[in-house]
């Protein structure tokens, strides 16, 4: 015990009287530890902030949706007013509900209006008609009032749910809740306003295909009975009009084990309807997450490997010091040696300083890189308005989230120590084979 105690404060006097070489040959590994710790933050943070966006979408959720053929397309610029029948029906919605009997739910949407106005106030509508279980199949919370209820399905009430954008847009100051909205040339009461939705941008909104903040939500039977099938788009000098009578259709499985086998199922019994499905589109938010996890995984570990370099780096510093320390402190060992120092014993103290060292580097690289992680999000938040020219290089909707592991201040601070250890070896075995004699001799 003495012995060990005696090596560490002859180690720690040794570091402690080289200050600056100490503190620029831990640098490498301060550099290191905090580069591995803020790209796994920077990793982590995309992963999960990609993978919140899919999970809004359910993770048990099957999507299909009616979508414009390609024939429809070349038919529009053939004709200045023309109605395109296309999509789901009401006969492809039986036959889910009937292949799928033990789904825990099963949700339509109807597409309906062509226009949002209140005043002078105008907006391309995005209404649709839908059921109550809407809200908790689509993972929707509500900011204010309430959601569609079954009372209001019987009885074909003319109330509508509004998404927050739609909230901001038409009413600004205003209340939106028991303000009525027109669509068209209908009228509809608000009775409740959505959170909003972390899907208005990138992944999710790719996926859903529009904002679902601009959402405007009627009950099914008020928009089948009031608009009917057809939905009609105008333009400068024309018009085109649809006729599809389910837009949307939300499957949720009992379970996520099952959600791969019945999104096989649901696809061959909608291909038989829609061969080639060139007018029905499928989605299926767990495959899009086991793929988000698998890209994540391999940007994590790919801008770790590039950050292990750093310390690689820095292992290599601590040896090149070290071995010129050996060079440096021949006399030394040499006197240490013929006073009864064993190899052992010049081992332990090489190997003590070059621990230490690495240590200390990780502890302090470990700090820094927390500092760096927790710092970026409000540095571009700051920096992206105020230079100009980093607007042209960064997209202004860029948050750079970043999400701080455990596991990777472990591991890099482990890695660092061991680092420092294993590359400390080689200097304090060649101090120890030191020949005592020649050592003295040495100036």
């Amino acid at each position: 015990m003495t012995f060990l105690l005696e090596t560490m404060r002859l180690g720690l006097n040794n570091l402690r009287l080289h200050f600056l070489r100490s503190f620029l040959t831990a640098l490498g590994i301060i550099i290191g530890v905090s580069a591995v710790i803020a790209m796994v933050s920077i990793g982590e943070g995309s992963k999960h902030e990609a993978l919140m966006q899919i999970e809004r979408l359910g993770a048990r959720n099957i999507i299909l949706r009616s979508q414009k053929p390609p024939s429809s397309n070349q038919q529009q610029g053939q004709g200045q007013g023309w109605v395109a029948k296309y999509g789901l029906t009401r006969a492809d919605l039986d036959v889910i509900e009937s292949s799928f009997p033990d789904a825990e739910e099963i949700v339509p949407l109807k597409q309906f209006g062509s226009q949002l106005l209140r005043g002078t106030k105008r907006k391309t509508s995005q209404s649709f008609g839908t059921t109550p279980q809407m809200l908790r199949v689509a993972n929707l919370r509500m900011a204010r009032g309430r959601y569609l209820s079954q009372a209001d399905m019987d009885g074909q009430a003319m109330v509508c749910v509004i998404g927050s954008e739609i909230a901001k847009e038409m009413f600004d100051l205003d209340d939106p809740l028991g303000s009525t909205l027109r669509v068209d040339d209908k009228v509809f009461r608000i009775v409740g306003v959505l959170a909003p939705v972390g899907l208005s941008g990138g992944a999710g909104a790719a996926l859903v295909g529009r904002d679902l903040n601009l959402d405007v939500h009627v009950p099914i039977t008020t928009a089948k009975a009031t608009f009917g099938d057809t939905v009609v788009q105008r333009e400068a000098g024309s018009f085109s009009a649809a006729e599809v009578e389910v837009a949307e259709v939300y499957l949720q499985s009992p379970s996520r084990d099952r959600v791969l086998d019945d999104a096989k199922v649901l696809r061959r019994a909608i291909e038989v309807r829609h061969p080639g499905m060139d007018d029905v589109g499928l989605i299926v938010p767990y495959e899009l997450l086991e793929q988000a996890e698998r890209q994540a995984l391999t940007w994590t570990v790919t801008l770790s490997a590039i950050a292990g370099i750093s310390l690689l780096v820095g292992g290599i510093g601590i040896m090149n010091i070290m071995l010129a320390n050996v060079t440096e402190r021949t006399r030394e060992i040499g006197i240490r040696r013929s006073l009864g120092a064993t190899r052992r014993h010049i081992i332990w103290q090489f190997l003590v300083e070059t621990g230490v060292l690495s240590a200390i580097g990780g502890l302090v690289g470990v700090g820094v890189g927390v500092l760096i992680s927790m710092g970026i999000p409000p540095l571009i938040e700051e920096l992206l308005p105020r230079l100009p020219v980093l607007r042209t290089i960064i997209p202004p909707d860029v948050t750079a989230p970043t999400r701080l592991t455990p596991w990777s201040m472990i591991v890099a601070f482990g890695v660092a120590a061991a680092t420092g250890l294993i590359f400390g070896l080689y200097p304090a075995m060649k101090a120890a084979k030191q020949d005592p004699i020649v050592a003295l001799r040495h100036d």
